[in-house]
């Protein structure tokens, strides 16, 4: 998607920064109550962390585009096990 230009994706990560996770995905991976769950934090936050528990990077980062392309939220950043994910009203 990628629609943010480098300082609106900043200034995402600064406001997502003092956060803490809502959704832990753990080794089910991308369910469908967690997919509801992470839709509905969306819903009423925008902008919220996810903490993805899986064992590599790459499982990671295939996870986050999942999300958003079944969502339409964005990855804003992935470091380490949290993802800053948005998805405007």
């Amino acid at each position: 998607m990628s629609n943010f230009s480098n300082s609106e994706r900043k200034n995402l990560r600064t406001q997502a920064h003092p956060l803490k996770p809502v959704v832990m995905i753990g080794q089910l991976g991308l369910t469908e109550s967690v997919l509801s769950e992470i839709d509905i934090a969306l819903n009423a936050h925008k902008l919220i962390k996810v903490s993805i528990r899986s064992a590599n990077k790459d499982e990671r980062i295939k996870q986050g585009k999942n999300i958003e392309n079944i969502l339409g939220a964005e990855v804003i950043s992935q470091i380490g096990s949290i993802t800053v994910l948005y998805r405007p009203v």
